[in-house]
Parts: C-alpha cells; sequence; structure tokens
C-alpha cells in the first residue's frame, strides 16, 4: 500500500513510519519543513520514502491507498492564549487542507482516512466513565477536538473515515513520560495533583498497531478510543512509574509544580477523564499493554 502521513515527525508518527516501512508499504511524509523530515528519516535507513512538501501534497495524495492525519502542535506545553489559538488553528488547518485536496481528486481517491484527535473530546471527570458514543465535555480541548473531528468528517462519503481518540501516549522519547521522569527525578516522584484524577493512557506500540489496523481493516470506522483497556488514577501510575524508576513515590509533586511546567496545559494531568476502548475491543483488536505496570516496565527497562 502507499500511505500518505502528516505529524510524521511526531512522537507517534515517526514509529508509524518505522512500522510501514519495515513491512515493506510505500510512505509519502507531508510535511512543511523538508530539512526536518529529512533528518528523520534518512535515505540510507529510509530507502523509498518520499518526502512532499505542501505544494507537493496533492500528488502525494493523489498516488496513495491510505491517508493518516497525525498533524497538530503537542498540547502538553504551556499554554498562553497566542498556543491555545495555535493548537486549534494547527490541527484545523491541516485536517482541512487534507479533506479538500481528498474531496479535489477527479479519480481514484484513497480509501480511508485515519485521522488523530484526542480523548479531550469528552472533558474532564472524576466519576464518569466514557466511551465513544459519550458527548463532548464543554471545555477548551473538547472544543479543540470537535471541530479538528468536524474538519475530518467533510470528507468525500466514499473515503472511509476513523477517528482515533488518543489517550496519554507512553513510550520512550517523548509524550507525557518525557515530561513526568523529570518531575519525578525532582520531587522524589509521588502523584501529580491530587493523585486521584484517572489517567487514561495506551502504549505507543499499541496506537500504532491501532492506527495500523485502521488503514487495513474496513470494520474499523467512526470513532475508536485510543486507550489502553485499563485506566488508573494518576497515584497507582505514579506509584508504579516510582517502583520502575527506583524512586520513592509517596511525595506528591505539588500542583504549582506542575503548572509551573505546563501553565494551563496542566488541567489535562491535574483533572483527568477515564476513557474505556469499547469499539477497539468490540473490533478484536489485541492490546500488547492492556495494563499500566507491564508498559512501564517495558518502556524503562
Amino acid at each position: 500500500m502507499t500511505v500518505s502521513i502528516t505529524g510524521a515527525t511526531g512522537f507517534i508518527g515517526r514509529r508509524l513510519v518505522q512500522r510501514l516501512h519495515a513491512d515493506n508499504h510505500f510512505v509519502h511524509v507531508l510535511t512543511r519543513t523538508k530539512s526536518k523530515a529529512e533528518e528523520v528519516f534518512p535515505v540510507k535507513d529510509f530507502p523509498g520514502i518520499v518526502i512532499a512538501e505542501e505544494p507537493e501534497w496533492k500528488d502525494s495524495i493523489q498516488g496513495s491507498n491510505a491517508v493518516v492525519n497525525l498533524a497538530g502542535l503537542p498540547v502538553s506545553t504551556r499554554w498562553s492564549p497566542e498556543i491555545k489559538k495555535e493548537i486549534k488553528k494547527s490541527r484545523i488547518r491541516v485536517t482541512s487542507k487534507v479533506v479538500d485536496l481528498i474531496n479535489s481528486l477527479p479519480g481514484a481517491r484513497p480509501t480511508v482516512l485515519v485521522s488523530a484527535t484526542a480523548v479531550g473530546y469528552y472533558g474532564t471527570s472524576e466519576t464518569q466513565v466514557f466511551v465513544e458514543s459519550s458527548p463532548s465535555g464543554n471545555d477548551y480541548l473538547a472544543e479543540v477536538c470537535r471541530e479538528w473531528e468536524a474538519a475530518a468528517l467533510k470528507v468525500n462519503k466514499d473515503v472511509r473515515v476513523a477517528l482515533i481518540r488518543i489517550g496519554v501516549v507512553l513510550g520512550k522519547d517523548g509524550g507525557a513520560l518525557a515530561r513526568m521522569i523529570p518531575l519525578f527525578m525532582m520531587f522524589a516522584g509521588g502523584p501529580l495533583g491530587s493523585g486521584q484524577q484517572w489517567f487514561s493512557w495506551i502504549h505507543l506500540d499499541d496506537i500504532v498497531n491501532l492506527i495500523y489496523e485502521a488503514i487495513l481493516n474496513p470494520s474499523y470506522k467512526g470513532v475508536i478510543n485510543g486507550t489502553a483497556p485499563n485506566p488508573v488514577r494518576l497515584s497507582e501510575m505514579c506509584n508504579h512509574l516510582g517502583n520502575v524508576m527506583g524512586r520513592p513515590s509517596w511525595l506528591p509533586v505539588p500542583d504549582f509544580a506542575i503548572k509551573t511546567i505546563l501553565g494551563e496545559g496542566a488541567s489535562v494531568v491535574l483533572e483527568g477523564q477515564k476513557v474505556l476502548p469499547t469499539r477497539a475491543k468490540e473490533l478484536g483488536f489485541q492490546f500488547r499493554y492492556p495494563y499500566v505496570k507491564d508498559a512501564l516496565k517495558a518502556i524503562l527497562s
């Protein structure tokens, strides 16, 4: 297959490109900065990979069986009003562009668009359980996710759409863990904030496999939660992290420290939500890491 990917140089995108490339699929990296993509995917390691800047996106998409849309500024950063605008704009702009390009193709279109979104769609709660059919929340991230998904759903009706609402992705070289580990080192670990908030996580390999399945399997369509089947309270996650790192985990990381690092973006960590992958389980998806303890051991050992 030929797969075009936006956000290919990001945390999930890199691993997805490696996986597709290892399985001998053709990959088109849709990028805004060619030099960065060439650094991440050097020709010697990724022969045959096509790196396309924006003016060439249409040709790349035209020759593709599938498009995966992962582009967007990370949310786990300090949110200033400017950054909040940019977080929203970056997602909606690229998604709309990709959809417009697919819709403008004269002949054969890609058969599937797999578009990332986030569990932020549901808003936050310490008591509710969220599944794919749950209503959207009413905070800033929920609004971003609604508009992001709406942009993807404007694609031509003959294109299958899978919207993957991604939880907190755990992996070695980026994402939430890369930010939590220094906090652990500084404060000797411990729960972030109250520790009672829910943490809906997924191992990087599992989210990549879920996206891969969504590309290949026609029954993957509509909204699919990209979270592991066993969310945990943050205090439990931090206990396991402390154990794996050999750090004590009784001293809570104070709210102010998290807010200092993440600003308003800290709400993602401090408020949390319990999200279950009901649809993935119905589809028979096999999680390699259903339990956070095993995921952390695999990542940090």
